[in-house]
């Protein structure tokens, strides 16, 4: 293929932008590389957050730019990523929510900032390491579409589900404006993880074993209770049962989610699993994982954010809450102020206030929002 476009990839040091790398050079696509330096060690609190990884994450990144022959570069979106990422995750924690700062991550930096910075360099497209794909998109009933690469078009484009089921990351990809989908690439997008990393020992890419990233969005593996430590105080309460017994003390309601399990500290008997957080009691409702009040059947969305045209205002489609769960069948209504109702075939379990309900029509991702 001869294709002179020229394409801003962001290389976080992993093997899946690596070899996104690769297959867009083979694809004849002036490549530039760039690692978005969001969080380092001077924005880090505490021992436990002394090193956040950067440096080493470049490093790896700038030597398969080196091997692959591409210009590198370090793009310093730091002070966005707080404005934007950070201080939301703080402040809805704050209001007893659990927010995903994966999802305003690429909203605010990863196709906001970094697209500003593609039309800077003259950059025609952006492309990631995302297991994701993007197609056409003319109807709601879409499940015949293909897959494709972002052309000439400037319309009528939405994003397909990974082929890798297992690493599909349209969850995190909602909440991205519409009006940039022509200019993204996904080059893996139609690739499974053992043949991307098959194809990076095949390039010779020392980054070919290595294991992928997890925690928050570029601040690397910590605890989130932890992390949240760091700025919210602790401030203890009682752990309460459903039917008024109490259990035990917790160190904050703040720093607990609706479903959690783990940390809460009791001993003996069956597991509890929280419930609801009580805010002006700083009580933590806690239940057994098969009380009915674990499980709910519908619930509400703001901040929606839709990536197909027309839809009308009442759809069935699938949809999940959660990263990696299975989809669930669903009736989505869109309400005039702007906020949807969701009510499900089976009830599903846990339901957390601020996490994202993402929705879908066959492989097509139609959007999605933050449930209320």
């Amino acid at each position: 293929m001869t294709n002179s476009s020229k394409v801003l990839l962001g290389m976080s040091g992993g093997v899946d932008s690596s070899v996104s790398a690769a297959l867009l050079l083979e694809q004849g696509y002036e490549v530039i590389g760039a690692f978005m330096k969001n969080w380092s060690e001077n924005e880090c609190n505490g021992p436990e957050f002394k090193e956040c990884g950067w440096k080493t994450e470049r490093r790896d990144a700038a030597r398969v730019a080196a091997k692959l022959g591409i210009p590198f570069l370090t793009l310093d979106f730091e002070k966005e990523y707080r404005r934007d990422v950070i201080e939301y995750l703080f402040r809805e924690s704050e209001a007893g929510r659990t927010p995903n700062p994966d999802v305003m991550c690429n909203k605010f930096i990863k196709f906001d900032r970094f697209v500003r910075e593609a039309d800077r360099l003259g950059c025609e497209f952006i492309a990631t390491g995302h297991y994701a794909r993007i197609a056409r998109s003319r109807s709601f009933d879409s499940s015949s579409q293909k897959a494709g690469l972002a052309q000439d078009d400037t319309k009528d484009w939405s994003i397909l589900a990974g082929k890798d089921s297992n690493k599909d990351q349209t969850y995190f990809l909602w909440a991205i404006d519409k009006k940039i989908l022509p200019r993204i690439i996904f080059p893996i997008g139609e690739m499974k993880k053992p043949e991307v990393r098959a194809k990076a020992r095949e390039l010779g890419l020392d980054v070919a074993e290595k294991k992928d990233s997890v925690g928050i969005c570029f601040v690397g593996e910590v605890e989130m209770r932890e992390f949240l430590k760091t700025r919210i105080k602790e401030d203890p309460g009682k752990i309460v049962t459903t039917d008024g017994k109490i259990v035990g003390e917790h160190s904050g309601i703040y720093f607990f989610t609706i479903g959690q399990r783990h940390g809460l500290n009791i001993g003996g008997g069956a597991p509890y699993y929280v419930v609801e957080k009580r805010e002006k009691t700083k009580e933590l409702i806690v239940t057994s994982n098969y009380h009915p009040s674990l499980y709910k059947d519908e619930l509400c969305v703001e901040q929606i954010n839709l990536l197909v045209d027309s839809l009308p205002k009442n759809i069935k489609c699938k949809s999940r809450i959660r990263y990696r769960q299975p989809l669930q069948s669903c009736a989505v209504t869109f309400l005039p102020n702007k906020k949807v109702v969701v009510k499900f075939d089976k009830s599903q379990r846990a339901v957390t206030p601020g996490q994202s309900i993402v929705f879908y029509d066959a492989e097509v991702m139609l959007g999605g929002g933050v449930i209320v």
